[in-house]
């Protein structure tokens, strides 16, 4: 028996072997955990019971001996909302932006001290280089009742003393935008600033610090540390060394007497606060550079010139544009630079990788094109030539290439025989002949893919020539997102719907206004709603029927059942009315400031589409054009205000006048009219929640012809879908065979 126990004990240690070492190691952690555990517990009471027990007093002993007792069926006590009935109830009110109420605020607002006569030049020319890189651009002057440039903020003191002028400005901007700003630049309308950069400075810099950064300057006749900043290079100002500088502006402005503004800021903040201007902090140097007389700053190619945040004197507007030119092409140069070194580390690296070479995409450093994962996502490839296109949004196979697509087109192949030209030159030169095959088309992931077919003349040092063909292909790649700023808009505004309605319509009619009860007066939406009844030149007159009388009383019929709603209608005579004649009519009989939401017949509203329709028509600035959905009609129900149609219709007539214009109010619509005769941004987009049904369009023979075409093309494309269409076609065809 001895022997096979041994053997089979001997067995067991030798499959135990390989895990002795784990489980020693476990049971030693175990047991250390264990001892340690029990050392804890034995080093004394538990000092949170202490505390509170010395804080109670005499209750100490048995809130400790509630705390053990308690201790595992531990439940948490929910305190209700209680409101004292005795004491007024206050409203919260939240802030319209999260930013506000969370506390951030911007990073830099730039303040421009101009005059009453360089506010028209000097100061428009500083807007155009720089105002697009600053959230907010000020300008301040003397000038009482200045007269603002287009396209300005400007805030005029009414006094042109420069300590005035310098307190009045340093006193608005703590008012208005003290909470609002981390950094302040103050700089002269002679300066130019370069935007990029000095925004950057800003975002190096520490806002917790009192901080007055420029280009700093002695005293004549003070000691080495006073020093204040030059106002022609500009100067910075942390919000912190603002706020406490604005209780001494009044002392200041009676007891120094200067006759530039830089210098009295600068022996204001010294004399009150004991702060002088540097010219580095954290390592960030702030550079500048003077302009000298006649100095052409196109050959300029100093170190000092090609780092400087400012440059000053700027004598005169083409000045300031040609410093923008080259400071801006200095930093396309500096872009592309970092883009050869970024794709030339991207290139090493790429070696390192599993896919090696082959995993480059091109260009280097942009995504790869999108790949589908089924025939349904494929990206087609539109065609064109110089002058045609094969892809128009009309359906038809061929149309001409203008406008916006001829100049996209234009400027690809351009661009390709730049770079072309660029990689080959000087041993070839190439000209174009002609654009033999064009293909481009859109990648979401990457942007607009061109590929061209180019009939190229090479010409060599020696001169001798070539024709060739070759194919290039391009990328124009998605550039940065950017929100763009929209004017505040809310969802109280009112609506005010019109529905034109013809003869024929009449019989429809009801079944809308059924659908605007239920969709517009149930909900309680804020809307109103006029019908223009548009008659023909032989009907509803003396001795003929009215053919709107079923609308009448339908509309009747609804304000009875909704106590307090009034449905406004009005009659025009027109033997060939026009959406734009229309609206003449009833934009007369509208305040300026009515938000319009032109309907048809057929128009199904509801909340959804209102709310849209109120959020996306803004006034002075954006016409919103919702296309219907569903059931195959593709007319559009426009929404704008009153103001924006009365000014584009004021310059439709101040461009066509006399018959001219008459003849261009037959064939044009509302959308044409904010098309060619506003400024206004068109938003065009399918609202889903905007229900259109399908019904063929009365197209009149009185109409224009253009029109006349819009109407006859609705009521094809409206038949149905393509796949549908065919499918009627094939099982016409096969019951004609049979």
């Amino acid at each position: 028996m001895a022997g096979p126990t041994a053997m089979r004990l001997s067995s067991v240690l030798a499959l135990l072997r390989p895990a002795l070492p784990l489980i020693l190691g476990l049971s030693l952690g175990c047991s250390l955990s264990l001892l340690r555990v029990s050392w804890i517990q034995g080093e004394g009471d538990d000092p949170c019971v202490e505390a509170v027990g010395e804080a109670g007093g005499p209750q100490s002993l048995d809130s400790r001996t509630q705390l053990d007792q308690s201790d595992e069926d531990f439940k948490p006590r929910i305190v209700p909302y209680y409101r004292d009935p005795n004491k007024p109830y206050k409203k919260v009110l939240r802030t319209r932006y999260i930013q506000t109420e969370l506390g951030s605020r911007e990073r830099l607002l730039v303040a421009v001290l101009t005059s009453r006569a360089t506010l028209s030049t000097l100061a428009v020319a500083v807007n155009r280089t720089v105002a697009h890189h600053f959230p907010r651009l000020l300008y301040f002057t003397g000038q009482r009742g200045a007269r603002t440039p287009a396209g300005m903020q400007v805030v005029s003191h009414g006094d042109e003393r420069p300590a005035w002028l310098m307190s009045e400005t340093l006193r608005h901007l703590h008012t208005h935008f003290g909470a609002d700003y981390d950094w302040f630049f103050i700089m002269q309308d002679d300066t130019y600033v370069q935007a990029p950069r000095l925004a950057a400075l800003a975002g190096h810099l520490s806002i917790n610090q009192d901080l007055y950064l420029g280009r700093a300057e002695e005293f004549i006749g003070a000691g080495e540390q006073a020093r204040y900043c030059h106002g022609g290079f500009g100067y910075l100002l942390s919000r912190s060394l603002l706020l406490r500088l604005r209780p001494h502006l009044d002392g200041c402005r009676g007891d120094i007497l200067s006759a530039r503004p830089d210098e009295w800021l600068g022996r204001c903040l010294i004399d009150s606060l004991g702060i002088g201007c540097v010219s580095q902090h954290q390592g960030q140097r702030y550079r500048s550079f003077e302009l000298a007389k006649n100095r052409d700053p196109e050959t300029e190619s100093s170190l000092a010139f090609l780092s400087a945040f400012a440059v000053h004197p700027v004598s005169e507007g083409t000045l300031m544009y040609r410093l923008h030119k080259r400071f801006s092409a200095l930093e396309l140069e500096r872009a592309y630079s970092e883009i050869e070194q970024l794709q030339a580390q991207i290139r090493n690296l790429t070696a390192l990788t599993p896919e090696g070479e082959a995993g480059l995409s091109w260009p280097l450093g942009l995504p790869a094109p999108f790949t589908p994962h089924s025939r349904f996502e494929v990206l087609g490839w539109d065609y064109f030539t110089e002058q045609h296109t094969f892809s128009c949004v009309d359906g038809a196979p061929k149309c001409p290439l203008q406008g916006a697509s001829r100049a996209d087109v234009g400027d690809a192949v351009e661009t390709a025989l730049e770079q072309l030209n660029r990689r080959y030159q000087p041993r070839l030169r190439f000209q174009k002949q002609r654009l033999l095959n064009g293909y481009r088309r859109f990648d979401p992931a990457r942007g607009m893919e061109y590929t061209l077919d180019l009939l190229l003349e090479a010409v060599t040092q020696r001169g001798h020539r070539r024709a060739l063909a070759r194919r290039v292909s391009l990328l124009r790649p998605l550039s940065r997102v950017e929100i763009l700023p929209m004017p505040y808009v809310t969802e109280a505004t009112r609506v005010q719907l019109v529905l034109p309605l013809q003869a024929a319509e009449a019989a429809a009619a009801p079944a809308f206004l059924e659908a605007f009860a239920a969709g517009v007066l149930e909900p309680r939406e804020h809307a109103l709603l006029t019908l223009l009844l548009v008659y023909g030149p032989r009907e509803g007159g003396r001795g003929a029927p009215d053919p709107f009388v079923g609308v009448k009383a339908a509309a009747a019929e609804l304000e009875r059942r909704y106590p307090g709603t009034r449905l406004a209608w009005l009659a025009v005579r027109a033997e060939a009315p026009s959406q734009v004649r229309l609206m003449d009519v009833v934009s007369k009989k509208h305040p300026v400031d009515t938000l319009f939401f032109l309907a048809t017949v057929w128009t199904r509203p509801g909340p959804e589409v209102l709310n849209r329709c109120r959020m996306n028509a803004i006034s002075g600035w954006q016409a919103f054009f919702p296309v219907h959905f569903q059931e195959f009609n593709p007319a559009l129900a426009p929404c704008f205000y009153n103001a924006d149609y009365l000014a584009a219709r004021a310059r439709l007539a101040a461009d066509l006048a006399g018959q001219e214009e008459e003849e261009a109010l037959e064939g044009l619509e509302v959308m044409d009219v904010f098309l060619r005769f506003s400024g206004l941004h068109l938003f065009r987009a399918v609202e889903p929640g905007l229900v259109q049904k399908f019904s063929l369009r009365d197209c009149s023979p009185r109409l224009s012809e253009e029109l006349y075409h819009r109407c006859r093309l609705s009521n094809l494309e409206g038949l149905g879908g393509r796949a549908q269409l065919a499918m009627a076609l094939f099982e016409q065809e096969q019951a004609n065979s049979t």
